[in-house]
This record gives C-alpha cells, sequence and structure tokens, in this order.
C-alpha cells in the first residue's frame, strides 16, 4: 500500500511551503500585540496631532462635536499609518522576549529549528504590514487628511476653493552665466485674484538679460488653449534700459505673450504634501521643475522619496525587534517597550537629520529617504546574524 506524505507536494514532487504549528503558534502571539500597538501609538498620536486642536475649535470657534468627531476619524487613517511600523517592532521585541524568558526559544532551538526559521513569521507579518501602509498611503490616508481639511474649514467658514483665489507667484529660475552651479530669477509672475478662468492684476518681471528688461502690467489674462499662449487685456508693457530708466512704455488692449501656463496649474492645486499620493505629487513635482527652484524641486523629491520609503520601516523594525528578541534574556513587557521608544526614536531623529542635509542640497533627495531605511535594514540583518550563530 502507497502511503501519502503529510506534506502537500505538487504533481512534479516539489513541496509547497505551509504553515506549521510553531508558525501558527508564533503569529498568533505576535497579533496581540501588533494590535494594541497600533491603538497605543494610533491614541498618542492622534491626540497630540489632532484631538488637542479639535478640542480648541470646540471651545473657541463654536466646532459642533458631531464634525469635531467626523473630522477626528477622517484623521484617524494617518496616524494609524504611522503606528505600523511602531507596531511591528513593539509586536517582534515583546512576542520573541516573552518565548526567551520563558526558555521556549530553547526548546524550538534544541529540536533543531534554526533562529532565521522562528523569526520568519515575524519577517512575513512585516512585508504583510509594509503593503498594508502603501495601500493605506496611496488610497485612504491623502484623500482622508483632504476631506478634514475641507470639513473643518467649511464648519469655520473658511472653506477652501478648488483653486487659489489670491497671490499667485511663480518664479521661474536660470542658471547664472558666471557660475553654473547658481540660479538667478528669469521670470516672476504675480496675479492679485483669480476667478477660476482670468488671473487679475497681473505683473510679470523679465529678467531674461540678467538684468531688469521688461514689467508688464495688466488688468487681467487668460490662458489660450488654442494657441498655448497668454492673452493679457487692457495693460503696460514698460521697457527698461541698462541704466534703469524708462527706455519706452507701450500701452495695449490686448497682448499675446509666450509665458508658461505653470501660473495657472500652481494657482489650480490647493492640497499640500499629506493630501497627496504619489501620483498628484509626482504632478505637482514636474510643475515645479517648469520653475527651476532647485530648493523646492529638492523638497519635493525628497517627499515623494520617502512616500516609498516608509512601507518598508516595518521591515527594518521587524528585523530589529526579532533580532533583539530571540537573545538569551528575561525581561518583561515593561522593558520590550521602552526598548522599542528608544529605537523608534532614535530611526525618526536619524530621518529628521538627513532630511534636513537634503533639503539644504548636502546629500541626494533618494539617500535622504533611504539612508535611515537602508542603515536600520543593515544593522537588523547583522543583529539576527549574530543572534543565529
Amino acid at each position: 500500500m502507497v502511503t501519502q506524505s503529510s506534506s502537500p507536494r505538487s504533481r512534479r514532487g516539489i513541496r509547497l511551503p505551509t504553515f506549521s504549528v510553531m508558525d501558527r503558534y508564533i503569529a498568533k502571539e505576535l497579533t496581540l500585540p501588533f494590535l494594541f500597538g497600533v491603538g497605543a501609538f494610533s491614541s498618542i498620536g492622534i491626540s497630540i496631532g489632532a484631538l488637542f486642536e479639535l478640542i480648541r475649535q470646540i471651545t473657541n470657534s463654536g466646532l459642533s462635536i458631531m464634525l469635531a468627531g467626523q473630522i477626528f476619524l477622517l484623521k484617524l487613517p494617518e496616524f494609524m499609518v504611522l503606528a505600523f511600523p511602531m507596531s511591528t517592532l513593539l509586536a517582534t521585541m515583546m512576542t520573541y522576549s516573552r518565548l526567551s524568558s520563558d526558555s521556549e526559544l530553547i526548546a524550538m532551538r534544541g529540536c533543531g529549528v534554526s533562529v532565521r526559521r522562528i523569526v520568519a513569521p515575524a519577517v512575513i507579518l512585516s512585508l504583510m504590514v509594509t503593503g498594508a501602509t502603501f495601500a493605506f498611503n496611496e488610497m485612504i490616508t491623502p484623500a482622508a487628511n483632504y476631506q478634514a481639511a475641507v470639513t473643518l474649514e467649511r464648519a469655520l467658514n473658511t472653506e477652501r476653493p478648488p483653486f487659489r483665489e489670491r497671490n499667485i507667484l511663480f518664479q521661474e529660475f536660470r542658471r547664472a552665466d558666471d557660475d553654473s552651479s547658481a540660479q538667478q530669477l528669469s521670470r516672476l509672475f504675480y496675479a492679485r485674484r483669480f476667478d477660476g478662468e482670468e488671473m487679475h492684476d497681473i505683473t510679470v518681471l523679465d529678467f531674461s538679460e540678467s538684468d531688469l528688461d521688461n514689467i508688464v502690467r495688466s488688468e487681467t489674462a487668460t490662458w489660450d488653449t488654442g494657441k498655448n499662449l497668454w492673452a493679457f487685456a487692457d495693460g503696460t508693457i514698460y521697457s527698461i534700459s541698462a541704466d534703469g530708466s524708462f527706455r519706452h512704455i507701450t500701452r495695449f488692449d490686448r497682448q499675446e505673450l509666450q509665458l508658461p501656463r505653470t501660473p495657472l496649474d500652481l494657482a489650480s492645486r490647493t492640497k499640500d504634501n499629506t493630501e497627496m499620493n504619489i501620483a498628484e505629487a509626482s504632478e505637482y513635482l514636474d510643475l515645479l521643475r517648469q520653475g527651476g527652484d532647485d530648493q523646492e524641486i529638492r523638497k519635493w523629491e525628497i517627499r515623494i522619496q520617502q512616500k516609498y520609503a516608509l512601507p518598508f520601516v516595518c521591515v527594518v523594525f521587524g528585523l530589529v525587534g526579532s533580532a533583539l528578541g530571540v537573545r538569551p534574556q528575561r525581561t518583561g513587557k515593561a522593558t520590550s517597550f521602552g526598548v522599542s521608544v528608544i529605537i523608534i526614536f532614535g530611526y525618526y531623529l536619524l530621518s529628521f537629520v538627513t532630511n534636513a542635509m537634503g533639503e539644504v542640497g548636502l546629500i541626494s533627495p533618494l539617500v535622504s529617504a533611504w539612508f535611515p531605511t537602508a542603515l536600520g535594514l543593515a544593522i537588523g540583518l547583522g543583529l539576527l546574524m549574530r543572534s543565529s550563530r
């Protein structure tokens, strides 16, 4: 009689991956501390970042409790996303420290189970949380943050319009003639008002020849989509001489000028970084690149890279937490929580430093966003290899 193996196999005889009793046991032990961490860290974050401000709006501005509760729920995904990596660290630290202090890890290793096999459920949990973090950041958090901002502004009678109504400013830069690494202003576009179709009270300063060459002053301006240019109406062009005097002054009823469409696109956007997903932030970055402001471009390049890097912090914290937890030790939950807080503080302090260095141009945006994650991953793998010896 032919007996079948208890482990499922494919038709070609290749063993398929299965979850053992040990995997299910460790996964169960990881789940409760992870959920506790999400609740604890989310509560702390939203209390500091949103709840106190909502209470102030209720007492000072008469914001209704119902609307405050709605805004509170809309802000919750943002702080849950921040709590996911921290909860992964806490769960792995608490679970493996408890298994170590109860000598269960010694029993597993005595049965021939390697440390890498023991921490495999933690790695799988980290990867799952990474995917959930990325999904939240792309599909839930930006829309929820935008809706929360609009709801609060509407309740306070300061509702944000679908476009910027006043003070539209666009600065276009170019490389300086004497130093290729420096920048100088090429053109400045300013409109006092925008009604969604027309710009009003426009001033354009043209520095195309290094000095101020022309000043265009106009009552209104519209974008001609057919010709891809600006149509200025009821204005004056002042031509400036090298000594700063007016060379000649030209009045016009209508004047078409080849200026970038960027001021109109900038006026049509009212979202900030936390209210955009990667695609929207990339589109906004393309607009900024047309102006050539290197500092603002670097800032948004860093923000986009951080949107990619943040989910992978879950993997870093999962590796570090499990590697520290499997060491022979007898520590309680309070100690694990304290160590987790120290690691979290150190990681985000390093992120703050690299972010500042990236914004001033000392390091590239890619390095600025990914260096803390790469360093944490290297430390986690090093600790895991050391523990497995």
